[in-house]
């Protein structure tokens, strides 16, 4: 799988007690199409940023995850996405969380001297899955407000938000609900993501690999074995969950198409990362604990 951050590879091979091998790193990211070169310049980044503290270099070294930076790999793709929005998700796949019908609006006015609290704003309104409709609303069938009211008041823009629900919506001449949830959201896109996500899933932990020949393995002469594999596709597959679940809005299954492509690639992927984790090694990483905690 391309368009994977470096830096995340880093973090989700962290194991437990907050360290990371060498060996291990640079033969995943070989697995994964990154070079040894790729990796050493993000492992010097990372040292210079205090994320992390080094001992030894190259495949000799071992990373310790610095103690007051959280688990997080910073700038691109979260390791895990937030555990509540992915525990909401696995309840609306089995039928637990049902649409009660009502629409959520957000509406603010905000002059252009506090434009970058603006722009937090619409970007808090959007990352939580809220459409817009026109220039300062924006809608969405889930409850968020209790997070955008908290968002607005750490911005100092209490003032500014109107919040209401309501069951009449009607956008453009559209009110028909499953309608207006493909007028508003770019469901085709988030669903091909879905797609991309369950194929991978579905793939055996080899297929991870490109396959791609890195400098230590031209040196070394060796292959990668079952386990790095493993461990490769685990990355992978951690990076399409977290590439399919950011731009998903979590629409209630009453507004998708059925069947929704997201609910199958969830539970592939849930099965994928259980077979996983029984075939990593041990110590593995707590990407395994991370994802476990997630899912429950």
């Amino acid at each position: 799988m391309s368009g994977i951050p470096t830096r995340m590879v880093v973090h989700a091979l962290v194991r437990e007690d907050g360290t990371v091998a060498g060996g291990e790193l640079y033969e995943v990211a070989g697995l994964l199409g990154m070079t040894d070169q790729q990796v050493r310049l993000c492992v010097k980044r990372l040292v210079a940023e205090g994320r992390f503290t080094a001992q030894g270099r190259g495949r000799r070294a071992v990373l310790r995850l610095a103690g007051a930076v959280g688990p997080e790999p910073g700038p691109g793709l979260p390791l895990v996405p937030e555990v509540e929005f992915v525990r909401h998700a696995y309840r609306q796949d089995r039928g637990l969380e049902p649409w009660d019908g009502l629409w959520h609006a957000f509406a603010f006015a905000v002059p252009e001297s506090a434009r970058a609290a603006r722009d937090s704003l619409r970007d808090a309104l959007t990352g939580l899955g809220a459409a817009p409709v026109q220039g300062g609303l924006y809608v969405t069938p889930n409850a968020i407000g209790p997070y955008v009211r908290a968002h607005a008041a750490e911005l100092g823009l209490s003032e500014a938000l109107s919040c209401l629900s309501t069951r009449d919506l009607t956008v453009g001449g559209t009110s028909d609900p499953r309608a207006l949830a493909e007028r508003l959201w770019p469901l085709p896109e988030i669903a091909a993501r879905y797609a991309e996500l369950r194929a991978l899933a579905e793939q055996p932990a080899g297929a991870a690999a490109t396959g791609t020949e890195t400098e230590g393995t031209k040196a070394e002469g060796t292959e990668a074995d079952g386990a790095a594999a493993g461990l490769a596709h685990a990355v992978a597959l951690a990076a399409a969950f977290s590439a399919a679940m950011l731009p998903d809005p979590l629409l209630p299954p009453e507004l998708l198409p059925q069947p929704w492509p997201g609910t199958t690639a969830r539970a592939a992927a849930s099965d994928a990362w259980a077979r996983l984790e029984a075939a990593a090694p041990a110590p593995g990483p707590r990407l395994f604990r991370l994802y476990g905690e997630a899912l429950a």
